[in-house]
């Protein structure tokens, strides 16, 4: 694995803004190194380091896009953009555009303005059908934190250190309190402020017959292909991030993100 210096350029970009289409800049393995520390690192294929990782994410891939994993639907913004420039219902817009969903396991940190003061578990795991997507995604978080373990030592300490302040009921694995697995969702500008500091979100990227769907992060202008089974290991609370545009190439064409990260509203207080 090679080693890439990178230099923060300071751009200035705001949260909301869509990416849009940008050809991808990163293409290869490599450890991200700034100002003499390492700060992430990237695997094009997985399944050089990790033949069971990689089959643990192609039964999850599977297992999401089925009937049997709960989703929340998402509804994109050319669906808006078709009902209030072009005079379209919901309904005719939504059937001409790309689906996108997301699934949350793992834990769920409390929501007040809710009415849901306490802390719980995603009601996906209550989900009988939805077990195989668990175990898989539970099973691949030991995986992954394997990786981060063999591929940069420090990184690994780092963050176990710091889920040492989470108490073991709200754990996902080691290094992970949640999970989340987007599905053709390109997310505009965004910065992770609710995840522990320092600790790094895994990215594992599955997809078919489609083009886009790569992480930007503008202050170092590098733009990650993401092709299908590759890993991305990135402290997204660090810098502004997003993804550009998702394109089917041909029907059925998707992109799906299967997320791995730790929350520090489940930190106990001193």
């Amino acid at each position: 694995m090679i080693t890439v210096d990178i230099v923060n350029n300071n751009k200035d970009i705001r949260v909301g803004e869509r990416v849009g289409v940008i050809e991808p800049n990163v293409f290869h393995d490599c450890l991200l190194v700034e100002d003499g520390k390492a700060v992430g690192f990237y695997i094009a294929d997985v399944g050089k380091y990790s033949e069971k990782l990689k089959k643990l994410m192609t039964l999850a891939d599977t297992e999401l896009r089925s009937k049997r994993v709960p989703k929340s639907l998402l509804e994109r913004s050319d669906v808006f953009n078709a009902v209030y420039t072009e005079g379209k219902t919901r309904k005719q817009a939504k059937a001409e555009q790309t689906v996108q969903y997301s699934t949350i396991i793992g834990n769920i940190p409390a929501k007040p303005h809710m009415r849901r003061p306490y802390h719980n578990k995603s009601s996906v795991h209550s989900v009988e059908s939805a077990k195989p997507f668990v175990k898989a995604m539970r099973l691949a978080a030991d995986e992954m934190t394997k990786i981060v373990k063999d591929v940069c030592p420090e990184m690994y300490e780092s963050q176990v250190k710091a889920m040492k302040t989470i108490p073991e009921k709200w754990r996902f694995g080691e290094m992970f309190t949640s999970s989340i697995s987007n599905y053709n969702i390109s997310a505009p500008i965004h910065i992770d402020k609710g995840n522990v500091v320092p600790s790094y979100n895994c990215i594992y990227t599955t997809r078919q017959n489609s083009s886009g769907g790569c992480l930007y992060v503008p202050e170092y202008d590098a733009i990650f292909e993401q092709p299908n089974n590759s890993l991305l290991v990135y402290p997204a609370w660090r810098n502004k991030h997003g993804v550009t545009d998702i394109v089917p190439t041909h029907d059925g064409g998707y992109r799906n993100s299967l997320v791995f990260y730790a929350l520090k509203a489940f930190m106990e207080k001193e």
